[in-house]
């Protein structure tokens, strides 16, 4: 895991008084909030429906066991007990007051964490794979790379002003679980000829206007990565549109001009900046490369594993669902939820994140991760040690057997505390895990991804969702579109409408209709919803949806 050098703590401790100042300023009035706003959001301080929302940054979604410990203090000292757990691989705290946030910021950097660059026009947290390090498909791990475009992006002079927010994502597996495509820029490591570089995706993003990402690059060596993407964001930011903030993404400015055009300019930039670069980048690589070793795996027997598996049916069913192959032999990766039915989708208490970070500490090489789905990883975890892990999980509420099922949903956090939401999300979540729950059709639907968004800027991946669910207002009433069919993997395919939104007391019914139907229609169990809305089209589950007129009144 990487360790904060002589420079990085300087930097976030100046950081840390220089904001102080600049809240001190605004207490006593010195500074409007119309002044104080960019300064604020520079560092991460939003202003919500009802408070500030800070929003710390977790790069490529690791974190220490120590550091999750102090994101429990500081939920108990300066919040209301929890914190929430993003789609960004960061967590926000939603109710923090203005003069508690200079000693959050310093209790953060006392763990090697901050807030800087997780709002605003600026190049974002970077996002990775969380099962980065573990994945038995992993080609190479791409957190080093992510690490070292932190510390490239972080107040670079260049980019403190973009048009818009620019997100980066690195992924080194065959599968991609970082979302690569709904990107501004997405890295997939892969080798060429005994060499690790990156295929370059660009503009790739969701929010109103979804569009896939493009290839720039099919392969650019680490050597060549940096500048690369320094041409490819310098591009952009002379070409980017600043009249209108709606079509500010480079999405649409690769739209607008072509992928070859962008690819030209791109390189006609790199070509200039490629020698200031001098090498620079990759002895620092090579120095992150060093803090990023695989932990000492162990080797020790299973049989504790395999009689739990055996005689225990409650953690059988939680090892079928919950867990991952790991490339060591006896490992696993264990994916822990925050989705327990009825639950707010990625809240944990402080209390829970107290229980993650022993068990880190006593059974996962001191190691967590966050998804960008909203739930922890344990990433390098024994076999042996399942059991007892699976029993402090149970004590503590974290042991829902869910991982990619129907109630690990994605949600933003929408109209409950989000000022630019139109709808709810977190209450249709918990009404659609809720309604399963009841039913006791999960294990048999099987694996199906429910994205759920509050607003038309696509926080919860709506779009990406094998089920997808926007929050819109309609004439001041909440309406819920649905779209079909959206994937959010290597194959990535936005969804598709179905038709005519649905009230707030009738979105939960379509979503059961849409699933009885899939039961219904499938060719076998083993068929997964996506699989057979793939061979069956839409229009199946556009007429439970939307039944004739006739039907419904014979129903009556």
């Amino acid at each position: 895991m990487y360790k904060y050098n002589d420079f990085d703590e300087a930097f976030v401790r100046e950081r840390v008084a220089q904001f102080s100042a600049q809240v001190a300023r605004r207490i006593d009035g010195s500074l409007t909030e119309e002044e104080f706003r960019p300064l604020r959001l520079m560092n991460g301080l939003y202003l919500q429906l009802h408070a500030y929302m800070l929003r710390v940054a977790i790069p490529y979604g690791t974190l220490s066991s120590r550091q999750m410990d102090q994101l429990a203090h500081i939920a108990e000292t300066y919040d209301r007990g929890y914190g929430h757990f993003t789609t960004r691989q960061n967590i926000q705290y939603n109710w923090p007051k203005l003069p508690d946030v200079p000693a959050i910021l310093s209790d953060l950097a006392d763990v090697e964490m901050h807030a800087i660059q997780t709002s605003g026009n600026t190049i974002r947290n970077v996002t990775a794979d969380h099962f980065a390090g573990a994945s038995a498909d992993e080609i190479a791990d791409p957190r080093p790379v992510a690490e070292l475009i932190r510390q490239w992006s972080t107040d670079h002079p260049e980019f403190q002003f973009l048009p818009r927010k620019f997100k980066v994502a690195v992924s080194g597996a065959k599968a991609d679980r970082a979302v690569i495509k709904a990107h501004d820029v997405g890295l997939y490591l892969r080798e060429q000829g005994g060499e690790i570089g990156a295929q370059l995706i660009v503009g790739g993003g969701l929010g109103r206007t979804p569009m896939v990402g493009k290839v720039l690059k099919d392969f650019v060596s680490l050597e060549d990565l940096l500048p690369y993407l320094e041409a490819t964001v310098s591009v952009w930011n002379l070409l980017g549109r600043r009249d209108n903030k709606y079509k500010a993404r480079i999405k649409i400015t690769v739209h607008e001009h072509g992928i070859e055009d962008i690819r030209a300019r791109v390189e006609a930039r790199f070509a200039q900046i490629k020698p200031a670069f001098g090498g620079i980048d990759m002895a620092m690589l090579r120095e992150i490369e060093t803090a990023f070793a695989p932990p000492a795996f162990r080797n020790a027997p299973t049989d504790a594993f395999d009689r739990a598996y055996n005689n225990d049916p409650v953690f059988r069913a939680w090892t079928d669902t919950n867990l991952s192959a790991h490339k060591a032999s006896g490992y696993a990766i264990a994916t822990v939820s925050l989705k327990t039915p009825g639950q707010t989708p990625g809240d944990a208490s402080a209390y829970q994140m107290r229980v993650l970070a022993q068990i880190a500490r006593d059974y996962g090489h001191d190691e967590l991760r966050i998804s960008h789905e909203q739930n922890v990883i344990l990433p390098h975890v024994h076999k042996s040690d399942l059991p007892a892990i699976h029993a402090a999980l149970k004590d503590a509420g974290l042991a829902t057997a869910n991982i990619g099922l129907v109630s690990d949903i994605i949600a933003c956090p929408g109209m409950d505390y989000c000022a630019l939401a139109t709808a709810r999300s977190i209450p249709v979540a918990q009404g659609i895990a809720t309604r399963f729950e009841e039913l006791k059709l999960e294990q048999d639907i099987g694996p199906l991804k429910i994205k759920i968004s509050g607003c038309i800027n696509a926080c919860g991946h709506h779009h990406v969702g094998h089920i997808g669910i926007l929050g819109l207002d309609r004439a001041g009433v909440e309406n819920y579109q649905i779209t079909l069919g959206g994937d959010g993997t290597e194959d990535m395919v936005i969804g598709e409408r179905t038709g005519p939104g649905f009230a707030y007391d009738e979105i939960v019914p379509a979503i059961e209709r849409i699933l009885m139907t899939y039961l219904d229609l499938r060719e076998a169990p083993q068929e997964t919803f996506l699989e057979a809305y793939r061979r069956l089209g839409m229009d199946p589950f556009k007429t439970a949806l939307y039944p004739p007129k006739e039907e419904k009144a014979h129903a009556a």
